[in-house]
C-alpha cells in the first residue's frame, strides 16, 4: 500500500465539505463538546491560568479516570461475564477487550482536549499502518491465531499440557491465554510464553482437558525360567500398592471402547533374553507421573526380590581354548 496515495485519499475526504472545514459529522460534535468543556473550565479558574495548562490537566484526568474506571468496571461486571462465558480464557479476553475499549475512548477524548482533531489521528494511524504494514502483519496474524485458540478450546487456563518438541517436550500448566500469546508455568518453575501463531503449528498434549485420569505403560522383562502367571500377578499387585494408581472399579470409557481400570499385565513379546511383559495402569491425576512410575518400578523390584525372580540381561562368557590352540575366544551366552 502506497502511503502517499492513502494520504491523498484521506485529504480529499476531509476537504469534501462545502466550507472546506475538515471537522464534520460526529467528529465535529465530539470536538465541539471537548472545546465547551475547556471553555467552562477556563471560566471557573482564575484568569492567569493558561489555556494549554487547563487542556493538559483535563487530558491527564481523563486518562487517569479511564484507567481506574476501567479496573472498577471490570471488577463490577467480572462475575457476570464469568457466568456468561464458562471458559476462563474467554471471560478474561472479554474483560481485557473492555478495558482496551475504555482506554481507547479516553485517548480520543484526551487528544480532543489538547486540540488534536480526530481526523488528524485517523490520518496519522492510516499513514503509519500503511508504512509499517510489514511490522504489523505478524501481530495481526498472532491476534487471529489467538481467536482460533480461544474458539478451538484445545486447552484452558489451569490445564496441564505438554508441548511436543523434537528433542524433549515441555510440560506445565496454562497460566494465561491472550490474543497474542499463551503463557505456561512449567514444572521447572519457569514461565514459557509462546505466540499463538507458533503454538497452533505444534503438537499439544492436554493431560487434564476433561478427565484427569491418565494411563501409563511399563515394560518389564522376566526370564523364561520363571512362572509367568506369578510374575504377572506380582506386577499387577505392585502397581495397586501405590495410592495414586487406580486399583479397580468400573471400566474406563475412551470413545466407544472400554478399558479395565485395574492394573493389567499382558505378555507383549518373546525377546532374546526373556519374556517382555507390558503393564498398563491408570493414575488418578497427571501431575506427578514420573514419581508414580518410579514408585511402581520400586514395588516391582521388591516383589521380584522376595519371589526370587530375577531380571534377565545379556551375559558374556569367556572360554579359554586348550593349550595347543592359541588365542582366546568369546561367545555369547
Amino acid at each position: 500500500m502506497d502511503p502517499v496515495g492513502v494520504l491523498t485519499s484521506v485529504r480529499r475526504f476531509q476537504l469534501a465539505t462545502p466550507d472546506g472545514n475538515r471537522t464534520n459529522g460526529t467528529n465535529g460534535s465530539f470536538e465541539q463538546g471537548s472545546q465547551e468543556v475547556v471553555e467552562t473550565a477556563n471560566r471557573l479558574l482564575p484568569k492567569w491560568v493558561p489555556e494549554w495548562w487547563v487542556r493538559a490537566v483535563l487530558a491527564v484526568l481523563v486518562l487517569a479516570f479511564a484507567w481506574y474506571g476501567g479496573k472498577l468496571l471490570v471488577r463490577l461486571i467480572g462475575r457476570r461475564v464469568a457466568r456468561r462465558f464458562r471458559r476462563p480464557s474467554v471471560s478474561q479476553a472479554v474483560l481485557r477487550s473492555i478495558r482496551v475499549a475504555v482506554m481507547f475512548l479516553a485517548v480520543l477524548t484526551a487528544a480532543a482536549l489538547v486540540g488534536v482533531g480526530l481526523d488528524d489521528i485517523l490520518l496519522s494511524v492510516t499513514v503509519l499502518t500503511a508504512a509499517a504494514g510489514v511490522v504489523i502483519a505478524p501481530i495481526l496474524g498472532s491476534i487471529i491465531s489467538g481467536l482460533f485458540v480461544l474458539s478451538d478450546q484445545s486447552y484452558e487456563i489451569g490445564d496441564m499440557i505438554e508441548i511436543v518438541d523434537a528433542d524433549d517436550g515441555t510440560r506445565g500448566f496454562v497460566e494465561e491465554i491472550t490474543f497474542q500469546y499463551t503463557k505456561i508455568f512449567t514444572l521447572d518453575n519457569t514461565f514459557l510464553v509462546i505466540p499463538n501463531g507458533t503454538i497452533r503449528e505444534r503438537d499439544v498434549i492436554n493431560y487434564s482437558a476433561e478427565d484427569l485420569r491418565t494411563r501409563l505403560t511399563l515394560d518389564v522383562l522376566v526370564p523364561y525360567e520363571c512362572d509367568l502367571a506369578e510374575a504377572r500377578s506380582l506386577i499387577e499387585r505392585a502397581a495397586r500398592e501405590d495410592d495414586i494408581v487406580i486399583g479397580g472399579g468400573p471400566d474406563i470409557r475412551i470413545g466407544s471402547a472400554r478399558y479395565p481400570a485395574a492394573p493389567t499385565c499382558y505378555i507383549d513379546d518373546y525377546a532374546d533374553n526373556g519374556v517382555s511383559l507390558r503393564l498398563r495402569y491408570w493414575v488418578k491425576e497427571p501431575y506427578k507421573l514420573t514419581a508414580v512410575r518410579s514408585r511402581v518400578q520400586e514395588n516391582i523390584w521388591e516383589a521380584f526380590e522376595v519371589a526370587e525372580i530375577g531380571f534377565p540381561y545379556p551375559h558374556r562368557q569367556v572360554v579359554f581354548d586348550e593349550p595347543d590352540d592359541a588365542g582366546v575366544s568369546e561367545r555369547p551366552r
